[in-house]
């Protein structure tokens, strides 16, 4: 199956809780089966840290594609994953692009500063700010900004518009001229009624087909084999050998450092 993978367009949408993204991801679907093209969504949903449940609710938002056997939509909880999307999210957007989507979109968990992992297995990310959501400086500062290939500013129609967007072109102005000149796009939406997805869309589009897609997804390879060796060496240690040592650098009775060398020793014993 892997290799049938790779055609498709792979969109990451983050942002904070409530700046629209869903809202956002809905339009983007209607608009690419107008253009005769297959989607498929991936909407991260976050698992609440005490029941370990969580209400997959994009389902409930994106109804009016339920019936169209060309949007699939799938609900995923973190599972208290870190980086706003689940553990399994690649695996799901490789089966969808192997499915034959043309696009496949991810939307992540309402994120924070530094939970940007959606970059290293998206093409395009797509970042989606409003006005008046708390203070600007803040906002620029904040790691998920550096890893926007387009801004998106929802609920543009509100005051603040015009703020937000000079911030980032502040925030752009300072980097050097090679990041000036790939400065990602900024632009403008209203996603409750639909206006200016199809600019967005385009701009998403021509961005991907300018990219260098092998260099882009040789680095998400290098990110996920990583993580895929440290999820099987976790694995591979005995679940009362790391509870024991656990024990004993709570007692202060071994250090972090010596622990983690003999739980090393446990997987490649001494010859």
């Amino acid at each position: 199956m892997f290799e049938q993978t790779g055609h498709a367009m792979i969109i990451g949408v983050t942002g904070a809780p409530g700046a629209g993204k869903s809202t956002i991801v809905d339009h983007f679907a209607s608009v690419l089966r107008a253009q005769g093209k297959t989607v498929g969504i991936i909407a991260v949903d976050p698992s609440s840290a005490y029941s370990h449940g969580a209400l997959l609710g994009d389902r409930i938002r994106m109804q009016r594609h339920h019936d169209d056997p060309g949007v699939f939509i799938r609900s995923m909880a973190t599972r208290g994953k870190l980086g706003g999307v689940a553990q399994a999210t690649l695996d799901i957007a490789l089966l969808l692009d192997a499915a034959g989507r043309s696009v496949v979109i991810i939307e992540t968990v309402g994120v924070g500063q530094d939970e940007i992992e959606i970059a290293r297995l998206a093409d395009i990310t797509v970042v989606v700010l409003v006005p008046g959501m708390g203070d600007d400086v803040q906002a620029i500062k904040a790691g998920i900004m550096e890893v926007a290939d387009v801004f998106a500013i929802n609920k543009s129609d509100l005051p603040g518009a015009d703020r937000l967007e000079q911030e980032i072109r502040a925030m752009q102005s300072i980097a050097d001229e090679v990041g000036r000149a790939n400065a990602a796009p900024v632009r403008r939406v209203v996603a409750t009624e639909g206006q200016g997805i199809d600019e967005l869309l385009s701009v998403i589009s021509s961005l991907f087909q300018r990219q260098g897609r092998q260099s882009r997804r040789a680095e998400v390879w290098e990110f996920r084999l990583r993580e895929m060796l440290r999820e099987d060496l976790l694995a591979a240690i005995p679940q009362d050998t790391l509870h024991t040592h656990s024990l004993l650098v709570a007692e202060k009775k071994e250090d972090p450092y010596s622990a983690v060398n003999a739980l090393k020793e446990a997987l490649w014993p001494a010859k």
